[in-house]
């Protein structure tokens, strides 16, 4: 039987999981698998005859470990020929037995090692470690090669070209994908189609990886890319997980015989199951194909827009949504801490967070002190919080490099919330000698990210693999000295796409009106959200130095004067006049912007409350 002729006349049903099969039959995953086709052979043999029973037009040998790396580990590396031929052959018996007519399949799973680039394995050692392997399949029987679950696309090209050196047989080529539908290097179905059909697989696909459902998505996209291509789809049984120390795996049998068709209609040419199936899967899969009998498979060039997507869709921010809708935002600052602990800083992130705070900002470097880094601090708040950061990222001390490496960094720990800032010169700080160089203003960093990152390409044009996310803040002085200076600013970044902007702190509610009024009078209206800066006062000799040394604050004389009436009180006046301001702004603002003074969390969780309420 030749399979590429098969294929041009129908769907082949494979088997189903051959190692989840075993460890149900009481095999420890710490056992070498491939060694019972020597030591056990009746217990593989039996899982291929029951294969076949429920229909499979297809099996694979009991081999996807069975190459010298992998079966170092139990001191088997000098069997890797006779292990391999006893697969093929007792599913040959296996086979013969049944008195049908069933393809065998050579199983190469991967070495087990990382290679060149990523390892130590060169990729010649590889490719000898393949053809070691492929030899004694060929040698045994097998009908065709199948090369799976891989990830790492110079190894399964490797594989491809030891198949096609050694033997005649017909390749299959097989890559794995994580939840977000990408390899574990990164790579994209699209670019895994092209690479296969590249390298010469005669029937290119996706094993293992999550369930029906991912797998019918992600075939459609190897089918867009390489539409007169053939096609393999073995998914899992569902994500797996633990029950009482067993891997369960939650789709069952009739799952997947609905999905059996849609594969097939997706354009699959060959259909089975990984990790989690059974028989029973494959019975069902079988018998989908007998109530809904299908001819050749027609070739097509294109899926419609609304069936295929290039890239799993991110949501925006909960912060972008909730601005876009018109809801009034509550975002509190943060300062990393200065060691290594972050229990405080924790802490009052759980506090402000059960107040009501919609994010927390994490400051980088504020006053150019040495502290934690920011991207750290946004990861650990997330992860163990639970609450949306912001990060900010200031221009000053980073060239080009640096800037585009942080921006991946802080996407890839799934920081999306992005506040760009000059920074605070190095001279005012811990190490002022320390150099604080740069090669971007805000305004230009707004716009590589924007216009770059967001595009999928970096400074220099070139391709990022994908899209970035980041929602992107700037500052903005609603009190200027030059007010002339600060509206050309603004425009300049409303024009690099900013997508909205925090305040330094305010104490007057008209602030904001006559900087709006300034700006919109000579460029038009301003359609990004503001976010106030709210800064609550402690006390008097607080609000002094405030008042008169900190360039752009100015503190009302009556609210100086309330702080000062109050004495020991101050703090409690202090969340009064902060909450009688934020109220006296949501005609303008969108949002506010609170800079806890102190680490005096609870005067912010007291303004929050209050605002809500």
């Amino acid at each position: 039987m030749n399979l590429l002729e098969i294929l041009n006349q129908k769907t082949v049903l494979a088997d189903g999981a051959m190692g989840t099969m075993l460890h149900a039959r009481g095999v420890g995953f710490d056992k070498c698998f491939d060694e019972l086709n020597l030591t056990n052979p009746a217990a593989v043999a039996d899982i291929h005859r029951e294969y076949i029973e429920a229909g499979a037009e297809l099996i694979i040998t009991n081999t996807f470990g069975a190459n010298r790396y992998k079966l170092s580990k139990h001191g088997l590396q000098e069997d890797v020929a006779e292990i391999n031929r006893a697969g093929v052959e007792l599913a040959k018996r296996v086979v013969a037995a049944s008195f049908r007519d069933v393809l065998i399949a050579g199983d190469v799973g991967p070495l087990g090692v990382r290679i060149a680039p990523y390892g130590r394995v060169k990729l010649e050692e590889a490719r000898e470690a393949f053809v070691e392997q492929i030899q004694a399949l060929a040698d045994a029987g097998a009908d065709l090669i199948v090369i799976e679950t891989m990830s790492d696309l110079y190894e399964i090209q490797e594989a491809i070209k030891a198949a096609k050196d050694v033997c005649p047989l017909p390749v299959i080529a097989s890559v794995t994908f994580t939840r977000d539908d990408r390899t574990l290097l990164g790579d994209n179905p699209e670019k895994v189609a092209h690479r296969l059909v590249a390298a010469g697989a005669d029937v290119i696909g996706v094993n293992c990886s999550g369930g029906p459902s991912q797998l019918l998505r992600i075939l459609k996209q190897m089918r867009q890319a390489e539409p007169n291509a053939k096609f393999w789809v073995k998914p899992n049984a569902g994500w797996p997980e633990q029950v009482s120390g067993r891997i369960m795996y939650p789709a069952d049998a009739d799952y997947f015989g609905e999905y059996a068709l849609q594969f097939r209609d997706a354009g699959a040419n060959i259909v089975g199951g990984c990790c989690g199936t059974t028989p029973q899967h494959i019975a069902a899969m079988k018998k989908s194909f007998e109530l809904s009998p299908a001819g050749a498979i027609t070739e097509i060039s294109i899926f419609p827009e609304d069936e295929i997507t290039a890239e799993p869709e991110e949501q925006p921010t909960q912060l972008a949504q909730k601005l876009a809708n018109g809801k009034f935002s509550i975002c509190v600052e943060m300062d990393p801490p200065r060691g290594l602990s972050t229990h405080k800083l924790l802490a009052g992130a759980s506090l402000l967070h059960d107040s009501g705070a919609d994010v927390i900002n994490v400051a980088d470097s504020p006053m150019a002190r040495m502290r934690m880094s920011a991207w750290a601090v946004c990861d650990v708040v997330q992860r163990q919080v639970g609450v949306e950061t912001t990060l900010h990222f200031p221009t000053r001390g980073r060239n080009l490099l640096r800037v585009q490496g942080d921006l991946l960094a802080a996407h890839a720990l799934g920081i999306r919330n992005v506040f760009v800032v000059m920074g605070d010169p190095t001279s005012i700080g811990d190490y002022p000698e320390a150099t604080d160089n740069y090669d971007l203003v805000p305004s230009g960093l707004i716009k590589l990210i924007k216009q770059g990152f967001n595009m999928g390409v970096d400074h220099s044009g070139t391709s990022i693999g994908q899209p970035t996310n980041f929602f992107v803040g700037a500052a903005l002085n609603l009190c200027p000295q030059d007010v002339e200076t600060e509206v050309k600013n603004l425009h300049r970044k409303v024009k690099a796409g900013a997508d909205f902007f925090l305040t330094q702190p305010i104490y007057r509610a008209d602030d904001g009106p006559k900087l709006i009024e300034a700006y919109e009078a000579k460029h038009g209206k301003l359609n990004q959200p503001i976010l106030a800066g709210i800064l609550p006062l402690v006390g008097l000799k607080h609000a002094n130095f405030l008042h008169n040394e900190v360039p752009g604050i100015f503190i009302p004389d009556e609210a100086r004067k309330r702080i000062e009436a109050a004495g020991e009180n101050s703090a409690k006046v202090g969340v009064e006049l902060a909450v009688e301001l934020i109220q006296n702004i949501k005609g303008w603002a969108s949002g506010i912007y609170i800079m806890p003074q102190f680490h005096r969390y609870d005067m912010v969780s007291e303004i929050i409350v209050a605002v809500k309420e």
